[in-house]
């Protein structure tokens, strides 16, 4: 038989994270990896997919040459 205790509910524990700001912390991290993972991935591509998704290379890489802090407001939520 396994017990298990709830440290958060104990009389002498130390207040418990909140499980969403662990998780607010993760999703911010994921996003701004994944946008840096993108914006280097941009300044890869060739002229004629650049031309088929309708950015020129000067935009592709000005957009590469971003910081990862600065996130499209769609990804500010």
């Amino acid at each position: 038989m396994t017990y298990s205790v709830n440290t958060c509910h104990s009389a002498h524990a130390l207040p418990c994270a909140k499980p969403r700001a662990r998780f607010s912390l993760l999703s911010f991290v994921t996003k701004r990896l994944e946008l840096l993972r993108q914006r280097r991935h941009l300044k890869t591509l060739d002229a004629r997919t650049l031309e088929d998704i309708g950015i020129s290379r000067r935009d592709a890489l000005h957009e590469a040459g971003r910081s990862i802090w600065d996130a499209p407001e769609s990804w500010k939520d």
